[in-house]
């Protein structure tokens, strides 16, 4: 495990922490002699990478710890925030990296679904945000990584609930940038692109035939590759974060050719993913 002294004695929230970019970045933060503090549903998983999380850690001097939260619901947001502050204190970073997915052509997606990825996702990144907002303010210093998505910047076929979802978190930490910069906190969004993590692993039968030959073209960066281009990049103060090549290509690709020629290259792999699953 990598040691970088950049993230020494600070005090770090990772929701989403049991599992996935959220427990790789905690791992990294712990070796790098960081306070940690994870938050995730299920307790059984979180105390689980708690001893991961403390199997890493720098010296004897760090404080962990964990807290079973639904980041959706804003009186759980709220125990979690007592929790972190009354115990190691207000975070200097906040990685909001809950989130949860589910493919599917929208005709085959409930209403309830796309409430679910929107709470989740945009909400409880919203609510555990603006729960230490007014400390970190009053402190003057601080840091937010918010877990977007390649799909947060490129609408992509199958993802309608979860692509929406990672859209309002990126419109979200471009407004809370604006508004943080002059109180001294700073704000980072970060892209990663298909990730080896039990959510991908759950998301895959539920991908339409379209989708897989989209997603397809791309191999699944490590949890712990990504969750190391985005420290590395927040360190350097970067607003944007693209972990590895194809994210930030993607992302130049689609912001620099014209959309009807990426929509038009999108659909033909998307079409060629129809023709083999008649085959």
């Amino acid at each position: 495990m990598t040691q970088n002294h950049y993230w020494n004695n600070k005090v770090v929230l990772v929701t989403g922490g049991s599992s996935g970019i959220g427990l790789a970045a905690a791992k990294l933060l712990s070796a790098g002699g960081a306070h940690v503090w994870l938050t995730a549903r299920r307790k059984s998983l979180l105390k689980t990478a708690l001893q991961e999380v403390e199997a890493v850690r720098r010296d004897s001097s760090q404080f962990f710890g964990i807290t079973s939260t639904d980041v959706s619901e804003p009186r759980q947001v709220e125990k979690l925030m007592e929790d972190v502050t009354k115990n190691i204190g207000i975070p200097d970073l906040i990685i909001n990296s809950a989130g949860i997915t589910q493919p599917g052509y929208i005709h085959e997606l409930s209403w309830e679904k796309f409430a679910e990825l929107m709470g989740t996702n945009y909400l409880g990144t919203v609510y555990v945000t603006t729960a230490f907002l007014p400390s970190m303010k009053t402190r003057g210093s601080g840091h937010i990584i918010n877990i977007s998505s390649m799909a947060g910047y490129l609408g992509v076929f199958g993802y309608t609930a979860y692509s929406a979802s990672k859209y309002a978190v990126t419109g979200f930490s471009e407004a809370l940038r604006a508004e943080m910069k002059p109180h001294g906190i700073h704000v980072s969004v970060a892209f990663p692109p298909d990730t080896d993590t039990p959510q991908l692993a759950y998301e895959e039968p539920f991908k339409p035939a379209e989708t897989k030959a989209i997603s397809g073209t791309a191999k699944a960066l490590s949890a712990e590759k990504v969750a190391s281009a985005i420290l590395a990049q927040a360190e350097k103060g970067r607003f944007m974060i693209f972990p590895g090549f194809a994210s930030r290509l993607f992302y130049i690709l689609t912001s620099k050719l014209p959309r009807s020629l990426v929509f038009s290259i999108l659909d033909g792999m998307a079409s060629s993913g129809r023709k083999k699953k008649s085959e």
